[in-house]
């Protein structure tokens, strides 16, 4: 039997309609070449795979409002914009600016990026208001894509301690970004 292989656009439609599946699978799709990215020019791993889950969580809670119309060249966009905001923030500059802007796929509005950046700042001061164990939960959770069960086993808790843990995380975050949204 033949799988007909699904699109990105068809794995964003699905996206925008709230499916978590399709969204891990255009995680797992990319999540290598935006870590990649991140790695050639920071040389650091922390600060890459931070990069690849700010990015993708971005994309998640922007889902109704992103246009998206290429998602290599949306990542490529938004991992370079997100590595020169951390070198620009170690007072590093680019050797290689030229290489980055030579490159077809920097189609995306600026703006897009401005906002994406202080959403992503917004919801890590947000998680830091958060208890330890529930910012590890939910991290494990959204960034490492990691059912409720598998958490669980790893901190050696209760499903039902994740799943209360995750309905306070969302909570919290859902009221700050309801606020930041309001100004």
């Amino acid at each position: 039997m033949f799988h007909k292989e699904i699109t990105d656009i068809q794995l964003w439609n699905a996206v925008r309609a709230n499916n978590q599946q399709a969204f891990n699978k255009l995680f797992d799709k990319y999540w290598v070449s935006v870590y990649k990215t991140g790695y050639k020019y920071l040389r650091d791993k922390e600060a890459s795979q931070e990069i690849v889950h700010d990015i993708f969580l971005s994309i998640w809670n922007r889902r109704h409002e992103l246009m998206i119309d290429s998602f290599p060249a949306f990542l490529l966009t938004s991992a370079r914009y997100q590595i020169y905001s951390r070198k620009k923030l170690k007072r590093f500059t680019f050797d290689s600016t030229s290489e980055l802007a030579a490159d077809p796929y920097t189609s995306n509005d600026a703006d897009i990026r401005i906002r994406q950046t202080e959403l992503n700042n917004n919801l890590q001061l947000t998680l830091q208001d958060l208890p330890n164990r529930c910012q590890e939960i939910f991290r494990m959770s959204r960034f490492e894509c990691l059912s409720n069960d598998e958490i669980a086993v790893r901190l050696d808790i209760s499903k039902r301690t994740v799943e209360n843990q995750l309905t306070m995380a969302l909570r919290h975050i859902r009221s700050h970004m309801k606020d930041i949204a309001g100004h």
